[in-house]
């Protein structure tokens, strides 16, 4: 296989641990095979995401400089984007805006930046120093900002005060037939809640446990468990609440896997805590297994899920109780829970395949 006419993509992460924008760009590599070769440049070193990429693809890596400031780490990006020679800098998130500064200083050189959404520093409110950082380096005439949610949009067209023509909604999608494969009957007997995450503060998984606990207490007579699949920095603190909860039995920790269809196909319930969220792979891929989805309201997940589950995936963020009381909902009702793992599924099939995502970051790449 020759590569000599694919276009050269030069990604720039903060990080290459697994995550939402990691496993995005593995989807986008693997669909678009010998379209474009990769560069990969992660900021903090870490590049745990290599292993899930398919074979026979040719991406390269290429170690960070050390930054000892904003200008120094814009200068060293300058220097290695001029070394590399990309038809297209990819850039994610707030901790790659040293290399879009540098961009400005490539006028030729097309850029596009993927953002995915805040850490728990800004869920609240996003630092006015970031916000006028945006406007200055993401308003630049070859630059063009992709996101996941309308939420995001919102914000960049907004607040960020971005052109229209330059920012593009470009929805999160997933191998539909990869999910939906594995369908499973929902028993009357018991009940699984579940959650697929990457184990960070942001995700909050100290309050499902507590909701999980609260969940029980008010129905000691059914069997319940609660299934948390992933790793990550917090799964110690994590276990350690497990334990301490009055239920450390039903608690269970799968740990990592590039297999999440497995696990979602153990679950009557798909459940999400996080503090701040845009557009959760993981809540398409348990809408695809046919899975009803409780959660917050945070990011996109009203708009997500099929209309069926809107109320359920809506819950005001200080509200426990409406929390508890939709699991228990759907711990007494295996119809309801068919019927709304019914109609996320084909909301996935039609709204959220992974082509359709494809070719959107097909058209932008060039």
């Amino acid at each position: 296989m020759t590569f000599g006419s694919a276009r050269h993509l030069l990604h720039v992460f903060p990080t290459f641990a697994v995550g939402g924008s990691q496993m995005r760009f593995v989807q986008l590599a693997r669909l678009h095979g010998h379209r474009y070769r990769h560069t990969v440049v992660a900021l903090d070193g870490v590049l745990a995401m290599a292993a899930r990429l398919p074979p026979g693809l040719e991406v390269d890596y290429l170690e960070a400089p050390f930054k000892t400031s904003a200008i120094a780490g814009a200068l060293d990006a300058w220097r290695l984007m001029n070394r590399v020679a990309p038809d297209v800098v990819v850039t994610y998130n707030w901790g790659s805006m040293d290399w879009g500064v540098a961009k400005w200083f490539r006028s030729g050189l097309k850029h596009v930046h993927i953002e995915d959404g805040f850490g728990p520093e800004e869920e609240k409110k996003q630092f006015r120093r970031r916000v006028w950082a945006r406007r200055f380096v993401l308003n630049e005439h070859r630059t063009f900002v992709a996101v996941p949610s309308k939420r995001l949009e919102t914000i960049a067209l907004d607040m960020w005060r971005l052109p229209r023509e330059r920012v593009r909604y470009i929805p999160n999608g997933i191998d539909y037939a990869r999910f939906s494969s594995k369908r499973r009957d929902f028993k009357i007997d018991s009940f699984v809640i579940g959650t697929v995450a990457s184990l960070r503060t942001e995700k909050n998984l100290v309050r499902l446990i507590e909701l999980f606990c609260k969940a029980k207490a008010r129905d000691p007579a059914t069997r319940m468990k609660l299934m948390i699949v992933g790793d990550g920095p917090e799964r110690a603190a994590l276990e350690r609440a497990a334990l301490e909860s009055p239920h450390p039995e039903e608690i269970v920790f799968t740990g990592a896997t590039s297999n999440p269809e497995n696990f979602l196909a153990e679950m009557d319930v798909f459940a999400l805590t996080s503090d701040t969220e845009q557009m959760p792979l993981s809540v398409l891929e348990a809408m695809a297994a046919g899975l009803p989805v409780v959660s917050f309201d945070v990011g996109d997940l009203p708009f997500m899920v099929a209309r069926e589950n809107t109320l359920m995936a809506s819950i005001p963020l200080a509200d426990d109780d409406a929390y508890v009381a939709s699991l228990l909902h759907l711990v007494c009702d295996p119809g309801l829970r068919s019927l709304i793992g019914a109609a996320n599924r084909k909301a996935a099939e039609t709204r959220f395949d992974e082509r359709k995502m494809s070719a959107a970051y097909a058209d932008l790449f060039g």
